[in-house]
């Protein structure tokens, strides 16, 4: 891992004033609302009592964490204007979830609390605690970066470059979002998420005020056809078709109607209604939520080309950008380092309260999704659903402090050799290419069976082949990520298909016919 970059910084101690209050404010408010918290099912979904106004917000202010905006800044920075493609198809494939309701509004008629309850009720407990087993093994894995991007965006912020700061700072980050989290729930990631979202919102779009005024658009333009030529603008030239089909998949679809976090959201709302109104305006978020970052991505590109001081940590000798697996770190640091020059006092220090506020709000989320499938789809379903709603509650939390525990360790330790999203894409696809299968599968063919669901879950595991390192010593090298991604996919959906039809269930009395029934009455709604 590269070392943390300083140039020096605008950062003073007005700002580690407001900094303070703000993340006080927000663990106060979190700790605050435990009281409130009776039952699993207000732990896990908050009662499903949020509004349209509360969904939105909550689920806008997990999506538009911290570890988003820094990896979503370094597709800006190594990618330039061509990196824009992404948030568009977040946000246009957020919008068709909302109209169509696809995946999401079945299974909120089914009243389901996490994903692989849904596979227990269409293909039985076996299934759900397979499932649960690897969703909540991936998603661990998954989030096992966001501690990392932290602590860069931090130290570039505030230049502190100690070595040692950085695992301070990923211990002092955890220990507050375990603080509220463990003790609240999703009542207490909802409050929190509101507040962040709030705050974020105003000052990321103060910052591209300010960006923008610094850098002046002509100097953007110039700097992005300087270093990445046609490339920078077209994002079939930047990318690749390969690449953009992995991100349509990965952005559009998974990000909103697969990926647990967000699906969390849709259970907790109140009914049908809120949930398409919750995905049709956060369509905006997951349109912004990408491009605002990657725009301050493209500022700092063409700051440091025409700052003679920082030009060379981040260009070689002819001018080319590093942009290899060993200067992945330092590409992340690039957008902290930059608005670490850019923004006043007082301004830099709210924007980090947000920031921080913005990576706890994430990390709380994701603690408690991991930790809730754990109890709810792995150990509850094994002891014949016996625990009492304080034992599960109970489990939770502990599953929560280990999940940390690991977290730390693995920020720590691990080689990140590729660029964070890319990570973030791979551990993720290990989940969600089999889950795709069991929820297309489930809600819309009669005829899923168990037998394919077991297999297309399995074939998850083929995704881990696209991790830079474990493609290498496989000799895969000649496959890119997006094709092994994708690949990974089509195989699950044909196992799901084959295994199906070979191995049909004989039981049709199973407590699929729940999910078959919301699913009819879905599409006769659609029609």
């Amino acid at each position: 891992m590269d070392d943390p970059i300083s140039l020096g910084t605008n950062f003073t101690a007005i700002d580690w004033v407001i900094v303070g209050v703000y993340l006080a404010v927000c663990v106060a408010a979190g700790l605050y609302v435990r009281r409130f918290v009776a039952t699993m099912g207000d732990y896990v979904v908050a009662g499903r009592s949020l509004n349209s106004f509360l969904s939105i917000a909550t689920m806008l202010g997990s999506e538009i964490g911290l570890v988003t905006v820094v990896y979503a800044a370094q597709k800006g920075f190594t990618g330039g204007f061509a990196a824009f493609y992404i948030g568009s198809l977040g946000g246009i494939l957020c919008l068709v979830v909302g109209l169509t309701g696809l995946f999401v509004v079945p299974l909120r008629r089914m009243g389901v609390m996490t994903i692989p309850e849904f596979y227990e009720r269409r293909f039985g407990r076996g299934v759900r605690i397979f499932g649960g087993i690897i969703l909540a093994l991936t998603g661990i894995l998954n989030m096992g970066m966001f501690l990392r991007a932290g602590a860069i965006f931090l130290t570039g912020l505030t230049g502190l470059t100690d070595p040692v700061t950085v695992k301070v700072v990923m211990t002092v980050l955890l220990l507050l979002v375990m603080s509220y989290t463990v003790l609240g729930g999703m009542l207490s990631v909802v409050v929190t998420d509101y507040i962040q979202f709030v705050v974020l919102a105003v000052g990321m779009v103060a910052t591209c005020c300010f960006a923008l005024s610094r850098v002046g658009w002509s100097t953007l333009v110039d700097a992005v056809k300087t270093v990445h030529g046609d490339r920078g603008f077209d994002p079939v030239l930047g990318f690749g078709w390969g690449e953009i089909a992995q991100n349509a998949l990965i952005v559009g679809l998974v990000s909103t109607a697969v990926w647990p976090t967000a699906l969390m959201r849709a259970c907790s709302a109140r009914d049908v209604t809120v949930v398409r109104r919750l995905y049709i305006w956060s369509s905006i978020g997951f349109l912004t939520r990408w491009i605002i970052p990657q725009f301050l991505g493209v500022c700092a590109l063409a700051y440091f080309w025409n700052d003679p001081r920082a030009h060379n940590l981040f260009f070689d000798a002819d001018g080319r950008l590093f942009d290899d697996a060993e200067h992945a770190n330092r590409t992340l640091q690039a957008m902290p380092l930059f608005l670490s020059q850019l923004l006043p006092a007082g301004l830099i220090g709210l924007l980090l309260a947000g920031m921080l506020a913005a990576q706890m709000s994430t990390d709380s989320s994701y603690l408690l999704c991991w930790s809730s499938v754990l109890v709810e789809d792995v150990v509850n379903p094994m002891v014949g659903e016996h625990l009492s709603d304080r034992a599960r509650i109970g489990l939770a939390r502990f599953f929560m402090v280990l999940i940390g525990a690991f977290l730390l360790v693995w920020s720590l330790w691990y080689p990140l050799g590729q660029h964070l999203w890319d990570y973030l894409a791979v551990t993720g696809a290990i989940y969600f290419t089999g889950a795709i299968a069991l929820l297309a599968g489930g809600l819309y063919w009669r005829g899923a069976s168990r037998c394919g669901a077991y297999l297309a879950l399995a074939s998850g595991l083929l995704a881990v082949f696209a991790l830079g390192d474990v493609r290498k010593a496989a000799g895969l090298e000649w496959l890119t990520e997006p094709q092994i991604l994708l690949g990974t996919t089509a195989i699950a959906l044909g196992l799901m298909i084959v295994g199906s039809l070979a191995w049909p269930d004989s039981d049709r009395r199973d407590p699929g016919r729940t999910a078959q029934a919301s699913s009819e009455s879905h599409r006769e709604s659609l029609s």
